[in-house]
């Protein structure tokens, strides 16, 4: 079955001048525009696609990552505003994903981030953001076991510590005791579940490895950036075989690590590059 708003294994049933058609079962036959269609598509061959609806709402196929799929949490840079629509989120796609103003815990500015979930809209049946999480997280108890590991993205400060999104499904709390510093929200970590309360409640530890493999990551960029005179020509439509060559990781890593940097203040994000910050 495919499904919107997640990689789907979809045959190919027929090519066009527009590029090729996609068998998506109940969803019918899906385009696959022909920038996206390798030499190797042909006719019976399986494609692995993202599917989600183009500006005019028409069902489409592309092979670029998103990065976020439905069910999943990512904090994402605003990159538009609409009065009485909503914001509009870069989710490496070319068409922006919607966090409707209805589904928006306080006002956002275009170059702010935002830690949403990507659902499907019950009234439309398109892909939205939306950053009330309470209401798309599991609030029964969590089956994890201590000492299992875990993806972390951290939504909220509390005095107590900060609030996690644990494998995109429960909540979980990284209490500031336990931390060596301060954590910026948006941030994504590995982590490991330190307890799992009587009541339910996750509480959890980060995986030391894993901050460390993304550490590095953003050092990498920043001293790209100060040796190549303060500026690098990358930016949001930059290739991700370009990323991958230059730093050996997805652009998926590299954005959330670009971001981490701009929060920080160690750089600035303009139309085709990065800089260091003018001081």
């Amino acid at each position: 079955m495919a499904v919107l708003g997640q990689r789907n294994s979809l045959a190919v049933l027929r090519e066009s001048p527009h590029g090729v058609y996609l068998d998506a079962a109940e969803l019918g036959e899906v385009l696959m525009p022909a920038k996206y269609v390798g030499p190797e598509l042909k006719v019976g061959s399986v494609a692995d696609v993202f599917l989600y609806r183009d500006s005019e709402d028409r069902l489409v196929a592309t092979t670029q990552e998103p990065l976020v799929m439905v069910g999943q949490c990512a904090c994402l840079k605003v990159v538009g505003v609409r009065g009485g629509i909503g914001a509009f989120l870069d989710w490496g796609l070319e068409k922006d994903l919607l966090l409707p103003l209805r589904e928006q815990t306080g006002s956002l500015a275009i170059n702010d981030w935002v830690v949403i979930m990507a659902v499907l809209d019950e009234r439309s049946n398109r892909l939205i953001a939306t950053s009330r999480l309470k209401r798309h997280l599991d609030q029964t108890p969590a089956a994890f076991t201590a000492e299992q590991a875990v993806h972390l993205v951290v939504a909220q400060e509390t005095p107590l510590g900060y609030r996690c999104v644990v494998d995109h499904t429960h909540w979980g709390m990284l209490y500031r005791t336990e931390l060596g510093g301060p954590l910026r929200i948006g941030d994504e970590y590995q982590g490991v579940v330190r307890l799992v309360r009587e009541d339910g409640k996750v509480d959890l530890r980060l995986d030391q490895a894993g901050y460390r493999r993304i550490a590095p990551l953003a050092d990498q960029i920043l001293d790209a950036i100060k040796q190549n005179n303060g500026r690098l020509e990358l930016h949001d439509k930059t290739d991700p075989e370009t990323i991958r060559e230059m730093f050996a990781c997805s652009k998926k890593s590299f954005k959330q690590a670009v971001g981490s940097l701009f929060k920080a203040g160690k750089i600035e994000l303009k139309d085709n590059g990065l800089e260091l910050p003018r001081r």
